[in-house]
């Protein structure tokens, strides 16, 4: 005799469209942006040792909010959730502009709301407030699902020896995340050995963070520190789908534009068969890339069961988009697309970057065929 299954309880279905609130955030956000994010002027930035503009930022975390937007009203934040964040790095994506928000106000915050401790409430008021700047450390290579490092050791007492690569903006941050054998620490960063590295994408700066009896504040244990981390890694993949949304948005309307006035044989470019073709096709890729990165940030506000599966199809799609339509912004504008001075070369580096980060689309895809347990190739 058999016993009958119970049938599973239906998602709600995800809501893609974007509130009035978010709209209105997307404008403030945007304008700032626009005003002090110029092409220009972070072609300027990224030649420099400090690429990031502080005064940007304080008027993106604490003017506009955006630094506690995961951050509960009752610790200093906005209490708002990862649609509205989303929306954010939307916005960035599209300006390409050196800001820690990823690092900072989604890894390094999730990272702490999951460690659920008074040791970590201080902190936690401090990024909502963007007085203050926290990242992990951890390579931002690391992904969903991926076994986490062990490369930072405890001496004993809170003290810390070890060395993590390709921590990015480690040369923005006040205080470092660090994963110790031990547990979660807050680190000063003027404590650790911070050593830029040289990115493909100088927006976003890596670093190399080392460790040499470097005194932290114990925030949790080992086993509650490894589930916060693996936590913010799945928000950060599925938020980071939306900033690559943002660039292929971008890469599309300026190609457009352009092919609209430039001319050639006495007619606009954009007017010739084959490329309102490539054209069309990338829109129906940005469309669809709309919907994935929308999906994974209402699954993670909404605390779905099927947000690791969303994620990992945002992440598995969203990245070759962005990378397509980049490239497809850099060739179409012809030589002025390959010039340094023709902001192009930064979303096309970016979006490289980006199909790096927090997972690349191939282990994505593998997450994917895991959940819908397909048999392995």
């Amino acid at each position: 005799m058999t016993t009958p299954m119970t049938p599973a309880t239906p998602s709600a279905p995800a809501d893609l469209l974007y509130s009035e609130a978010e709209e209105e955030l997307r404008t403030a956000v945007r304008s700032l942006l626009e005003a002090r994010g110029t092409p220009a002027g972070i072609l300027a930035r990224i030649e420099t040792d400090r690429p990031h503009d502080p005064a940007l930022w304080r008027t993106l975390a604490a003017g506009i909010g955006a630094a506690g937007l995961l951050v509960p009203e009752k610790l200093g934040g906005q209490g708002a959730s990862h649609r509205e964040a989303a929306v954010v790095l939307e916005e960035l994506g599209r300006a390409v502009v050196p800001t820690p928000y990823l690092t900072s106000a989604v890894l390094a915050t999730e990272i702490l709301l999951g460690c659920d401790t008074e040791d970590a409430v201080p902190l936690l008021r401090e990024l909502a407030s963007g007085r203050q700047v926290c990242v992990p450390a951890v390579p931002l290579t690391l992904a969903p699902g991926a076994p986490l490092p062990a490369a930072v050791r405890d001496s004993g007492g809170g003290t810390l020896t070890g060395t993590v690569t390709s921590v990015a903006d480690a040369v923005a941050a006040d205080v470092l995340l660090v994963l110790a054998d031990t547990g979660l620490y807050a680190v000063p960063a003027a404590s650790a050995g911070i050593t830029p590295q040289v990115p493909l994408d100088l927006t976003r700066p890596l670093a190399t963070v080392t460790l040499d009896a470097a005194a932290g504040t114990r925030l949790a244990d080992p086993a509650t520190a490894r589930a916060a981390v693996a936590g913010a890694l799945l928000s950060g993949a599925g938020l980071l789908a939306s900033e690559q949304l943002g660039i292929a948005e971008w890469c599309l309307t300026e190609t457009v534009g352009y092919l609209k006035v430039r001319h050639q044989f006495n007619r606009p470019v954009g007017s010739f068969q084959a490329l309102k073709h490539r054209l069309a096709r990338l829109w129906l890729d940005v469309a669809s890339a709309r919907a994935a990165a929308r999906a994974a940030a209402d699954a993670l506000a909404t605390q779905s069961p099927d947000a690791p599966l969303t994620v990992a199809v945002a992440q598995a799609y969203c990245s070759g988009v962005a990378v397509r339509a980049a490239e497809e912004c850099v060739q179409l504008h012809g030589g002025i697309g390959m010039t340094w001075e023709h902001p192009a070369h930064l979303y096309l580096k970016r979006a490289k970057a980006d199909s790096l980060a927090l997972g690349t689309a191939g282990h994505h895809r593998g997450l994917v065929a895991d959940f819908a347990e397909l048999p392995a190739p």
